[in-house]
């Protein structure tokens, strides 16, 4: 067995147990990965190396931690719990074009922050009783909301997974609006309209919004609804139109948002807590901004090592149904960081040359699935616990066949990567 073969199994092998034995946060389970590996790798302990991994993905960790902040913003002032009631009440007629525009809405946090989590614990935590109302059942209801936030994750314009997998392979973050939207909306419909046809066929709007606590609360004023407005038009317009809007860069956008959520709550006389709503999203983008330091260093760890050098040349080799496999198993590893580290990166150089944007897009949405996955199924013990569902496997049981549409439908993107590539750009 390679010498570098062996670093790399034991690095897995920390990080497992880690996670799995010890439960240990992840990020700091793939920092003890990382300093086994450099001591069996005859480095000691390159400090400076350490350091310069956890810097490695500043960028979106930077994003995370202002995100969480304007997402939290947005939900203490009430902008949010406005426009689920505005969904209900303006498309209740239209059940099909109702569910989409939820859908939509429960993948609007993940979308802008990359973090899947932050769907499920604010526009689903808000979604959920709406839909209850409506009649859904409520093993129904996780299901969908869990799949949405997995969808909202891995949705442009902001996708954590893309990130790590494209700053491990040397690949900027461009390009991947088409082919993440292709991976990730055809799941979420698959999952919301079948939703619709079984449980939502009518709809007494009174009825909905009469057993909704925050129904009856005060509306916003349309300034408001202008931070939120602002940054979700800044993201898209100056990807799509970069010739003529400036780049502010993500973490810029959300800060200019947070700004204008506090000057409008002076001017409007509307108190809006922004010292509390920073300190709870921080405490919120904590654990995310650990796996991220920690991925960074492990990534750093596997470069000085040779391990990432030996893995790229030697996956070269191997049969089509093997790289397939290990493709397959990306969801299995139970976080879609650790996934889109650890297996991602290495998989971007063995599809090369089929077109590596769509590539990187099918592998985001494997590896986001692991967020659904034991141990920890993060997102379903999240969507158990605001439901009152005793145990959250059933809710993950509930999901097996649009989990399984997800990962078809992403292998399929893969096969015909560059077929795909040819129509979409």
């Amino acid at each position: 067995m390679s010498y570098h073969l062996i670093i790399f199994l034991v690095m897995l092998a920390v990080f497992a147990i880690g996670v799995i034995r010890l439960r240990l946060p992840a990020g700091l389970s793939l920092v003890l990965a990382s300093v086994v590996g450099a001591l069996i790798g005859g480095e000691g302990l390159p400090v400076r190396h350490f350091v310069e991994g956890a810097f490695a993905f500043l960028d979106p960790i930077l994003i995370v931690a202002v995100g969480m902040i304007f997402m939290e913003t947005m939900a203490r002032n009430g902008v949010l719990a406005d426009i689920s009631v505005g969904i209900v009440r303006v498309f209740h007629r239209w059940p099909t074009v109702m569910i989409m525009a939820i859908a939509l809405f429960v993948m609007l946090p993940g979308m802008l922050t990359g973090l899947a989590t932050m769907c499920i614990l604010t526009t689903g935590a808000l979604a959920m009783p709406v839909l209850l109302a409506m009649g859904m059942p409520r093993l129904a209801v996780g299901s969908l909301m869990v799949m949405l936030s997995v969808c909202g994750g891995v949705a442009p314009p902001v996708c954590l997974p893309a990130m790590i997998i494209g700053g491990g392979a040397d690949m900027p973050y461009i390009g991947l609006t088409k082919p993440l939207l292709l991976v990730s909306l055809p799941v979420a419909m698959a999952v919301a309209l079948p939703y619709r046809f079984k449980y939502l066929r009518k709809i007494d709007v009174h009825e909905v919004l009469k057993k909704l606590e925050f129904a009856g609360t005060a509306r916003r004023g349309k300034l408001d609804f202008l931070p939120i407005l602002f940054v979700i038009v800044y993201m898209f317009g100056e990807s799509m139109f970069y010739k003529y809007i400036p780049r502010l860069g993500i973490p810029l956008i959300f800060a200019v948002g947070v700004m204008m959520s506090a000057a409008i709550s002076l001017a409007t006389g509307k108190k809006v807590d922004i010292l509390g709503a920073s300190g709870a999203g921080l405490g919120k983008a904590m654990p995310v901004m650990a796996i991220l330091v920690g991925v960074g260093v492990f990534l750093q760890i596997l470069t000085l090592t040779g391990v990432r050098g030996f893995l790229t040349t030697n996956a070269f080799f191997l049969p089509d149904a093997l790289k397939y496999g290990i493709v397959a198993m990306m969801p299995f590893l139970g976080s879609a960081f650790g996934s889109a580290s650890i297996i991602g990166v290495p998989l971007l150089y063995v599809f090369i040359g089929r077109n590596e944007l769509v590539v990187t897009s099918s592998l985001v949405m494997m590896a986001s699935l692991g967020d659904l996955m034991p141990p920890p199924s993060l997102l379903c013990a999240y969507a158990a616990q605001m439901l009152n569902v005793k145990n959250h496997f059933a809710i993950l049981r509930q999901s097996v066949p649009i989990v399984v549409f997800a990962m078809v439908w992403s292998l399929l993107m893969l096969i015909f990567a560059r077929e795909i590539a040819n129509v979409i750009f």
